[in-house]
């Protein structure tokens, strides 16, 4: 909402883990008008309850939903990119296996190509260099700090 002076009409990519930050966008973005665009790999997708609400959610504020498998149809026209983090706290005897499903999921300058030419990257740190390169996550259009700096004050 600071970058772009409001929420209405913006298409969010989430890229990633169907993990409770992807959930939490998915039982707010309808509501605020936001248009929502989710690729997870297969057996990664987000909570069934959390998707039909979703759906009904995006239905009752004319908003677009898309489940995907595929980045780039995921990214295509998108205004926001957002990922988080593969291995959740947890997980982490489930490295190699989640590595492995993940792949081609990593956000690049070629995931960005397809999104809208204002796009803009988040991320809810800490990032992993999986998940997102150097020159996207270092890039002007990478908004993580200020992200980081606007969580710290609903701390």
């Amino acid at each position: 909402q600071e970058h772009y002076g409001g929420l209405k009409g913006l298409t969010i990519a989430w890229v990633g883990d169907g993990n409770n930050v992807l959930q939490s966008f998915m039982t707010s973005a309808a509501k605020l008008g936001m248009h929502l665009r989710i690729a997870t790999p297969r057996g990664f997708e987000p909570d069934l309850r959390i998707t039909k609400i979703t759906e009904q959610n995006s239905k009752e504020y004319g908003t677009k939903l898309l489940l995907t498998t595929d980045p780039l149809e995921a990214a295509d026209s998108a205004n926001v990119l957002v990922t988080d983090t593969w291995i959740s706290m947890g997980q982490e005897e489930k490295k190699k296996e989640r590595l492995k499903a993940f792949q081609g999921y990593q956000i690049t300058m070629q995931t960005a190509k397809s999104a809208a030419s204002n796009w803009t990257f988040l991320h809810c740190l800490p990032r992993k260099p999986e998940e997102v390169d150097d020159e996207v996550f270092y890039s002007p259009q990478s908004l993580v700090f200020q992200e980081a700096e606007n969580r710290k004050w609903t701390i």
